[in-house]
């Protein structure tokens, strides 16, 4: 292969296609070929959390609330999410992928970065015409592989960056590998529509086209000081980015999912948020839901094994008036720990007499698990890997603190 190919980045974005969609459709094969949609049936409050191809294609996006959902599409199949059972697949499938490469980062439970920089020579055959043709083939038989053996399928985007690696996976879909060979990025990017940048939503989108800059070659182009009042300090690797000049490697230091957080963002957060069914007043079940937020954003921490030094706490009354507070923390895992913290943020931002239609907890600031040996057990640690455990083997909803369980009354 040679040491000027040793020498090039080559990181992988692995993306499961429509996730939840294809979990399911491998739980029941008659949804194949149907609209489907993952997150509640018509007529109950909540959002969309995964939309099928044959639905996106009337205009059905993840996060679009499902009344508005089924005025786009209703002959679709509706279901309600199963948070307890996708964890599994998506496990499976990391396990599968970190064979392949020593050095992997999870982004989020359907996405995942791998790094085959200097790993070209373990993989090479004879008809490969070069390093780049090795690692192409190489992903394409991951993914060929994670179709066979777990059913489920996947995209994959291969460049000398994270953000471009993402890029490419997108564009990829569905069930595509396409590799953005060095010295090319900024080719591709050039003429993409803003949005397709990780990081630039929908506030960022409106701003640059109030700038008048539409593409992504628009804003590597722009002043910087032009930039800045859209992306403030976030703007110098906004711009690298855009160019194709993103982070080259991974680090296990550095969380792959921790690039870059333009407009507050939070892309690199562990999230986890509910509409209660009907508006809420009861503190009882305001709190029971709190707490097994915490419980969930926790667990997930818990298995990319990381902490967090930052939760935001996001309440939305009735009149969908929308407030997010944020408290740094000692780093943590433990919803023992982050539950107080997070009812006293509730607490103080609860001004107004009027009922919560939505509550949300985020962790961000995230870090790797800086586990020190200890004189005396830690009972913390040992009580959640406990209970870690028994979730694995018997679902998520086996375990829960007395308290989540009143919010069973929320539905």
């Amino acid at each position: 292969i040679g040491r000027m190919a040793l020498s090039t980045p080559r990181i992988c974005c692995l993306d499961l296609d429509t996730f939840f969609v294809s979990v399911e459709r491998l739980l029941d094969p008659s949804l194949n070929g149907k609209p489907v949609i993952v997150g509640g049936h018509p007529g109950q409050r909540g959002v969309v959390t995964a939309a099928s191809y044959e639905v996106r294609a009337l205009g059905v996006r993840a996060g679009m609330s499902l009344t508005q959902a089924s005025q786009l599409a209703p002959h679709a199949v509706y279901l309600p999410t199963r948070h307890g059972v996708y964890g599994d697949y998506a496990e499976r499938v990391r396990e599968l992928a970190q064979g392949y490469t020593p050095l992997s980062q999870v982004a989020s439970i359907d996405e995942m970065f791998l790094d085959f920089s200097g790993c070209e020579s373990l993989y090479h055959k004879p008809g490969d015409a070069s390093a780049d043709a090795t690692v192409e083939r190489t992903v394409r038989q991951l993914t060929d592989e994670i179709q066979a053996r777990i059913g489920l399928p996947a995209s994959a985007g291969i460049a000398t960056s994270r953000s471009v690696a993402k890029v490419a996976s997108a564009l990829a879909k569905p069930r595509g590998v396409l590799l953005v060979a060095a010295g090319t990025e900024a080719a591709l990017l050039g003429p993409l529509p803003v949005r397709k940048f990780p990081g630039i939503g929908p506030v960022a989108e409106r701003k640059l086209h109030a700038l008048g800059l539409t593409t992504l070659g628009d804003v590597a182009a722009a002043p910087s000081r032009t930039l800045s009042r859209v992306f403030g300090a976030w703007t110098h690797s906004i711009q690298r980015g855009c160019r194709g000049q993103g982070v080259h490697e991974l680090s296990r230091e550095r969380p792959a999912f921790q690039e870059h957080d333009p407009a507050g963002l939070h892309l690199g957060s562990i999230s986890n948020e509910r509409t209660f069914r009907e508006d809420v007043r009861d503190p009882d079940c305001i709190a029971a839901m709190l707490c097994s937020l915490c419980e969930r954003v926790c667990y997930r921490a818990r298995k990319r094994g990381v902490r967090a030094r930052t939760v935001t706490l996001k309440l939305r009354y009735a009149d969908f008036q929308t407030l997010n507070r944020s408290r740094s923390i000692t780093p943590t895992s433990s919803e023992l720990e982050l539950f107080p913290v997070v009812y006293e943020l509730f607490r103080r931002a609860r001004t107004r007499r009027r009922a919560i239609r939505l509550l949300g907890v985020a962790l961000s600031n995230l870090g790797p698990y800086d586990a020190q040996l200890r004189l005396f057990e830690d009972d913390g640690e040992a009580l959640h890997g406990a209970i870690d455990a028994l979730r694995k083997r018997f679902g998520y909803e086996s375990m829960q603190l007395a308290l989540s369980a009143v919010r069973k009354r929320e539905g």
